[in-house]
């Protein structure tokens, strides 16, 4: 109850507790040192800013010392324009004790800080009463801050070492960092930090700290002064408005009057050295030392042997002179064409890498979907955007220019029918760009590693573009062909969870709802869909249909049949439903036992399709001359052709043997 009633007369009280603002500027004009503001390696110059308290004056002839070894500065002139970057933060008290008074007292300091400031400083906002807050990044657009400033009530208690550690995480590590606070020093409720470790931060951060400090029933000074000098600032007391308002002009003058310096990098300097600036300050010498990672350097003159550059004489007095060519391709271990190759697999990989940039790209009509699943059925939408998360996308651009492409193509129905068969998040636009990353990648890969002459290249190029074009609609069908089977083997469970729910006397929406919420994945996704459908006005034949139609699956249809037959004739549905999943459990066990007997048929095509193949590319790495005579000569072409043609005809024939209809 004290603190509350000094908070409330606290602002019309103010006394200074450390003198009037022009003294303590002329004291700290006569014994603060010049300092390094920031220091940075850019390009091939060392470059840095100094700040002298007080409007110091700086001599031009300045000196570094780096590693022992002194080096005048190349150039100094004023902070405007460095190339380092410079950020302020004001971190102002909005406790109750600043009240209305205390608010407009804030405002006019601030107008007359950014007033003074350099335009290439960026200032932020930061207000602290029982909590910090962030109300603005550091931006150089200084009308924003003040209209930050403008809205800043008076309430709470004073998280004050709280606030300091925000200020410093939100100035980052990098140019010239600075706060101005004004506090009196007292805290309160600071939670995340207390006085030691707001000032290490200071401190370790190397961010200078201007304070204005005035009197309250809970000022705490020390605790100012123990700021101001982890970060080589000053404290200004502050005794009416008009004393705020200089001490905030103050600061902005300071930043103003520093000085940039820039000193070309020493040859052979590298990693992290001690710099010491020194030079002259008001007549008086002074000396600055900082911490600098030199990073690589620039490194020392290579002086370049006689010997390296003396020609090889023959017995014929023949001066043999390398090729540039012939030089450098045994040390890259590669050909031109494999070079080219090289490039083809970099720009497929440019391209698949788009899929990681941007945020996920989906249709209208998968968002629709989505949301209605979600709605419908919290678990499956609860997976689905689960999944959308790890959807990778394809930039805007591209998908863009995809969609076109695909938009007249009569197989694009059928391809997006694969695509929600296998359930993956691609729009057309997006499979047409992976398609053609695919047929860039494929020949490069192939060049790659079937390395020879020209004619081998031209024949791994010709194979990885027959595979790139080929295999993303393999590894599409395999996709969704799984997915269906996975469907189909668990349609006779879902009947059965159907026909029990129609048999407790739920409904059949209800007996689908079950399904939705209880099955596994693909048939809850599924299901959900077909109930979403329903949900919306569709007949629940109708959706159940639809299903059968998006997961190409007959064991659906039949389904599907069945229950549009009972609706309009009428009958017991679980029964039916009892009698179709028993017919569909016969029905697999009698592929499964069909599949039993034709393994071994499928196991010996399997073998003799691959064994070819394998042979080829593992003579290739064994005993490459032997294997060269089938593209060297033409009969070799001619086996090529032949055996090509052999395989084509024992793939067919020998899926046609084990292929039973069931």
């Amino acid at each position: 109850m004290f603190v509350r009633l000094f908070r409330r007369v606290r602002l019309a009280g103010l006394v200074a507790v450390l003198g009037l603002p022009l003294a303590m500027q002329g004291a700290h004009a006569a014994g603060t040192p010049v300092t390094i503001a920031a220091i940075e390696v850019k390009d091939t110059n060392l470059v840095g800013l100094l700040t002298a308290g007080g409007g110091a004056s700086i001599d031009s002839s300045l000196k570094v010392t780096i590693s022992g070894k002194t080096y005048p500065v190349d150039a100094i002139g004023s902070g405007q324009g460095t190339p380092l970057s410079r950020s302020a933060i004001i971190v102002v008290d909005t406790s109750g004790s600043m009240g209305p008074a205390g608010m407009a007292t804030v405002r006019s300091a601030t107008a007359a800080f950014l007033r003074s400031v350099p335009n290439d400083v960026s200032v932020g906002v930061i207000a602290f009463s029982a909590t910090p807050k962030l109300l603005l990044a550091p931006t150089t657009d200084h009308g924003k801050v003040q209209s930050s400033v403008d809205t800043l009530t008076a309430n709470g208690e004073t998280a004050l070492y709280d606030a300091v550690t925000l200020a410093v995480q939100s100035l980052g590590t990098k140019g010239e960092r600075s706060i101005l606070l004004l506090s009196d020093g007292g805290d309160t409720v600071s939670r995340q930090s207390n006085q030691a470790s707001a000032t290490a931060s200071l401190k370790a951060a190397h961010v200078r700290a201007e304070a204005v400090s005035f009197n309250s029933g809970e000022a705490n000074t020390s605790v100012l002064r123990g700021f101001a000098q982890a970060g080589g600032g000053s404290v200004i007391a502050a005794a009416n408005s008009g004393d705020v308002q200089s001490a905030f002009t103050a600061a902005a003058q300071t930043l103003a009057s520093q000085l940039t310096f820039s000193v070309p990098l020493p040859p052979g300097v590298a990693g992290v050295q001690t710099v010491v600036l020194s030079g002259t300050s008001n007549g008086q010498p002074f000396t600055a030392p900082a911490t600098v990672d030199f990073g690589a350097g620039v490194p020392l003159p290579q002086t370049k042997k006689a010997a390296a550059n003396t020609p090889v004489v023959g017995p014929m007095d023949e001066t043999v002179r390398p090729s540039s060519a012939t030089s450098v391709l045994p040390v890259l271990g590669v050909s031109p064409l494999i070079g080219l190759a090289m490039v083809g697999v970099f720009l497929g990989i440019v391209i698949l890498g788009l899929t990681l940039v941007g945020p996920s790209l989906k249709s209208d009509r998968r968002n629709r979907v989505e949301d209605i699943e979600r709605y419908v059925a919290p678990q499956a939408g609860g997976r689905s955007a689960s999944k959308g998360k790890k959807t990778r996308a394809i930039s805007e651009n591209l998908v863009f220019l995809g969609d076109r492409m695909m938009q007249d193509r009569e197989s694009t129905s059928k391809t997006m029918g694969l695509i929600e068969k296998a359930d993956l998040p691609l729009r057309a636009g997006e499979w047409w760009v992976l398609r053609i990353v695919s047929i860039v990648a494929g020949p490069a890969v192939m060049m790659i590693l079937l390395r020879g002459g020209t004619v081998i290249t031209i024949v791994a190029a010709l194979l990885g573009v027959v595979l790139g074009y080929f295999l993303p609609a393999f590894v599409l069908r395999f996709l969704a062909k799984r997915r269906g089977k996975k469907f189909d083997n668990q349609l006779p469970d879902v009947l059965t969870l159907v026909a029990s729910s129609l048999s407790t006397g739920f409904s059949l929406p209800q007996a689908l709802d079950a399904v939705a919420k209880d099955s596994p994945e693909p048939s809850a996704k599924e299901f959900s869909r077909a109930l979403a459908e329903t949900r919306i006005g569709a007949d629940v034949a109708d959706a159940l249909e639809h299903l059968s139609e998006r997961m190409d699956s007959d064991n659906m249809r039949w389904t599907s049949m069945a229950i549009r037959i009972q609706r309009e004739v009428g009958g017991n549905l679980a029964e039916t439903l009892r009698t179709t999943a028993k017919t569909l459990r016969e029905r697999e066990e009698l592929k499964r036992h069909v599949k039993a007997l034709s393994a071994e048929g499928r196991l010996s095509a399997y073998i003799l399709v691959a064994l070819p193949v394998g042979i080829f590319f593992y003579t290739m790495q064994t005993n490459r001359s032997y294997i060269e005579l089938l593209w060297t000569s033409a009969l070799g072409w001619g086996m090529i052709v032949f055996g090509l043609i052999s395989l084509g005809i024992g793939i067919f024939w020998m899926r046609k043997v084990v292929d039973v209809k069931v």
